[in-house]
Parts: structure tokens; C-alpha cells; sequence
């Protein structure tokens, strides 16, 4: 019998230069996807290199980080670029990721936006178009890997592109649906028990859990754990174990 499979992506790739950030060789060896930083809220030409070769060697599918070019406040702040900037710059990236991992001989397989990008994407139809413009624009078979419950979700089936909503293991919901802010107290789950509770709960039932406890139900074929914070590793092995020992297995979306 087949058991179910659900991804587990991860982002990095997110040093820069001599600054590190993340323990990404310690994360591949969990996660089954990876969302790598294409340069300009974090990562370099090197860093892309280095993190698409470990990921082949793990076998965990790659794909394209796009984010504001903000390597100051790492892609976390809101920049008012027109939908046009937003899509030129999101097709820069996702040429510079397939350019990198093509000279590693690991292709990109998706597009996930970073940060307030991202964010943008679950709740503005215009910036979610955007992006998926650019998607499709460069190579229309990349996997568009999107928020749950968003706009992008919608608008990438709309527009003839693959799609696969992720939820977060390690991030809090409000009753809309949408993050909760990192600014507002609990919006950043920090401990690995919570984090996994939380994950197979809403994995089983198909459903994110809010932060007052209700249930939205929504499609999920991978859930994210952020490389990037304190005990992120503790986090990740949890989540995965948690999963595994309620009968799923942990594949990328592309198997």
C-alpha cells in the first residue's frame, strides 16, 4: 500500500559573501525541497552554487527564492514596486537561479516568493499576477509554489501553471487565514513539539489551524520550515518525524 507523501521545503542559500546565516547542510538532510536565495534579499552567485550542489547530493529538488532586493532588511519590508518591477524583478531571479543550477547540473523545479513578497502574493491580486507572469513568462512548466489560502494559488491555476500550496510549521495564522505579523507576540512558533502537533494536525485534517483554534480548510501539498531562526533544525527533525510516524512519507512534489 502507497502511503501518503507530503513535501518539506525549506529556504536558503541566504548568506552572503563572508556573513553566514543558516545551517542549510544540516537542513537538507531533512527537508525534500529547497527554496534557494537568488541574490537579492540574500545569497550570491557562489552561496546558489554551493547550496544547489549539496541539495543534488541529498536529492532534494530545488527551486527559485525571489525576493525584494532588500539585503538590509532581508526581504522583509514592503517596497512599493509597480506589478511591472515586481515581474521583471522576479523573472531576474528565476534566470539567475536556473543559470546557477544549471552549471550544477541540479535545474530549478519551482518559484517561491520570499518574505514580504511572498506575503504580498497571498492577498494582492495584482503583485500575486505579477509573479506569476514571470513564472510563466520564463519557463511556464517551473511548479509555483504558493501560500495557502491566497491569491497567487488561484491565479497561477487561472493562468494554466502548476501549483502547490505550503503551510508553515513554524508560523501562526489568524482567523482570515493569513500569517500573523512577526511583530505580534506568538506570531513565530518556536517550540519543535508545538511546531510538529501543529503540522500533523493540519496535514491530517486538510486544514489550517488558526491562532484561536479554527479550522480553515485548504489544499497543502508541502509545509515550510524557516532555516533561518534559533532550533530551526529541532524544528524541521520534529516536524519530519511526526509526519512519519503517522504513516507519511516525505517526498518532494516533483516525484
Amino acid at each position: 500500500m502507497t502511503r501518503p507523501h507530503i513535501d518539506i521545503n525549506c529556504d536558503m542559500g541566504e548568506s552572503f559573501g563572508a556573513w553566514e546565516k543558516g545551517e542549510d547542510a544540516a537542513m537538507l538532510k531533512v527537508v525534500s525541497s529547497a527554496n534557494v536565495a537568488c541574490g537579492f534579499h540574500a545569497g550570491d552567485p557562489n552561496i546558489m552554487a554551493q547550496t544547489f550542489a549539496m541539495a543534488r547530493e541529498r536529492n532534494v529538488a530545488v527551486g527559485a527564492h525571489p525576493g525584494f532586493p532588500d539585503l538590509m532588511g532581508f526581504g522583509r519590508r514592503h517596497i512599493p514596486y509597480s506589478a511591472g518591477e515586481v515581474e521583471r524583478l522576479v523573472a531576474y531571479q528565476i534566470g539567475a537561479a536556473q543559470a546557477i543550477s544549471q552549471t550544477i547540473g541540479h535545474p530549478i523545479t519551482h518559484v517561491k516568493a520570499h518574505g514580504a513578497l511572498g506575503n504580498l502574493a497571498q492577498q494582492d491580486e495584482t503583485m500575486a499576477r505579477a509573479i506569476c507572469n514571470a513564472i510563466k513568462a520564463v519557463d511556464a512548466s517551473l511548479i509555483c509554489l504558493a501560500i495557502a489560502l491566497g491569491q497567487q494559488h488561484r491565479i497561477a491555476e487561472e493562468m494554466g501553471l502548476t501549483v502547490v500550496s505550503e503551510i508553515f510549521a513554524d508560523r501562526a495564522y489568524t482567523d482570515e487565514g493569513f500569517l500573523v505579523p512577526r511583530g505580534q507576540k506568538g506570531a513565530v512558533i518556536h517550540d519543535p513539539d508545538v511546531a510538529a502537533w501543529r503540522v500533523v494536525e493540519m496535514v491530517s485534517e486538510g486544514a489550517i489551524i488558526t491562532i484561536s483554534g479554527k479550522r480553515i480548510e485548504t489544499p497543502m501539498g508541502s509545509v515550510c520550515v524557516h532555516g533561518d531562526a534559533a532550533g530551526a533544525v529541532a524544528i524541521a527533525q520534529a516536524v519530519r518525524s511526526g509526519l512519519e510516524k503517522q504513516g507519511y512519507a516525505i517526498a518532494n512534489f516533483i516525484h
